[in-house]
């Protein structure tokens, strides 16, 4: 049985808040606030595929650090397009 939408969305802003580094808490929580309730099917897909990712990977990504994986290379500019404003 699939997971109802709303509850999915709540299970991703908490997993988004309770990273492993304080500076992924924030960014990732911010942005699960602003955008997951607009996300389809398929943006949430790629959006909890890309939490189960290493954090330190995460930020160096956002951060422009180091180039995301193709899969991410779009959710990862609009995060760090968010965490920028």
């Amino acid at each position: 049985m699939s997971e109802p939408r709303d509850i999915r969305i709540k299970r991703l802003k908490m997993r988004s808040m309770r990273r492993g580094i304080k500076e992924m808490d924030l960014i990732l929580s911010a942005y699960a606030d602003q955008n997951l309730g607009a996300m389809d099917a398929s943006g949430l897909d790629v959006y909890d595929a890309l939490l189960h990712e290493n954090d330190q990977d995460l930020y160096q990504w956002v951060t422009g650090q180091v180039q995301p994986p193709e899969t991410y290379s779009s959710l990862i500019s609009d995060i760090a397009q968010t965490f920028q404003k």
